[in-house]
């Protein structure tokens, strides 16, 4: 089956054609437009300028993953779509497009859940990879753990109570100074804080919540390097974090950053040992973190489960994500028609 899968969910425009059936799962092209231009001039995403933006690129960015995919609209077998959740005047460009390009070549319409999506990155990285497993999809919106069943049921059993960790990451990169997204910088400035054995440098909370539950919180660890950081910047004499000596920046970074792996690690330790997981998929942008890579890699070896982590490439939003869970949402018969529409939240779509 050939799918084409479009994803414009947050500030990326991504699209994809995938071929997914009986012992092949492969990309045949795939596009992307960044927004991280636009945005970096605010320190985050403007959901206004955001749809725009899609509006401007989609038709071109779907084009040139046809055109790379070397596909005409008459080799595809079906258009999947990212329709929930996320920013909704974004979602609603996507949903739009698509349904034009369904109906205009004669195509079955199929709707994907954005979180579904990340975590079905990792059938296009290991032919493998069946379900029953469990998935941590960890992104700049999300920090959920789930029980997935079928590849179109998942039942979350743990998750964040606020902050999803990437937003997280990203407000703290903003205050020590560091170009938005914070993200990928914040990875490696931790890199140089831990290569310079500066992880200990400073001691945050764990986001792990102290209960019997899988869940965690992030707003309290957020909390707490964004007062260290102003507490030393007074102390220096200086305007913001940026001006702070880079041995201390280091030690910021790996210091969150290991409060964050270690509090994630906990969790999962726990979830494995009480659920009996012994596969997991780890995906969702935050999924490209080394350290976080690194520290899940090593929960699941010490508890014997085996650990399949999509490639950088398609931890991020990216179209190929899509097409691959619309593969497994069309052997479901979940197709929609012309009245679909986009969601900005799991619970208004009905997300099982």
């Amino acid at each position: 089956m050939i799918l084409l899968g479009i994803e414009s969910s947050c500030d990326d425009t991504a699209a994809a054609v995938v071929e997914m059936g009986d012992g092949v799962r492969a990309v045949r092209g795939a596009a992307v437009s960044s927004q991280i231009a636009v945005h970096a001039l605010y320190g985050g995403v403007v959901p206004e300028i955001a749809s725009r933006a899609h509006s401007e690129a989609i038709c071109a960015v779907v084009e040139t993953a046809m055109a790379r995919a070397g596909a005409s609209p008459a080799d595809l077998d079906a258009v999947g779509v990212t329709n929930a959740p996320g920013l909704i005047g974004s979602l609603l460009v996507g949903v739009s497009f698509a349904k034009g390009f369904a109906l205009a070549n004669h195509l079955p319409l199929i709707p994907v859940n954005h979180i579904k999506g990340h975590a079905a990155a990792a059938y296009l990285c290991d032919l493998s990879l069946a379900a029953p497993f469990c998935a941590l999809v960890v992104s700049g919106g999300h920090t959920s753990l789930y029980e997935v069943p079928a590849p179109t049921s998942f039942c979350e059993i743990g998750g964040t109570r606020d902050d999803a960790a990437g937003e997280a990451f990203d407000k703290v990169g903003r205050v020590i100074g560091l170009p938005y997204p914070g993200g990928a910088a914040m990875d490696r400035l931790a890199a140089a804080g831990f290569a310079h054995d500066r992880g200990g440098m400073f001691s945050f909370p764990s986001p792990a919540v102290a209960d019997e539950t899988l869940d965690w919180s992030f707003s309290g660890l957020k909390t707490a390097v964004i007062n260290q950081i102003h507490t030393l910047c007074q102390r220096a004499g200086v305007p913001d974090g940026s001006q702070l000596p880079e041995a201390v920046r280091e030690g910021l970074a790996a210091s969150f950053t290991r409060a964050v792996t270690e509090g994630v690690g906990a969790k999962l330790t726990r979830a494995i040992r009480e659920r009996g997981v012994t596969r997991l998929v780890l995906a969702g942008g935050v999924a490209a973190n080394t350290h976080l890579r690194k520290k899940i890699a090593a929960v699941c070896e010490a508890a014997g489960a085996s650990l399949v982590v999509p490639p950088p490439s398609l931890c991020g939003d990216n179209g190929a994500m899509i097409a691959a869970q619309a593969y497994f949402e069309a052997q479901a018969g979940r197709f929609a028609d012309s009245t679909l529409n986009a969601y900005a939240s799991d619970e208004d779509a009905a997300f099982v």
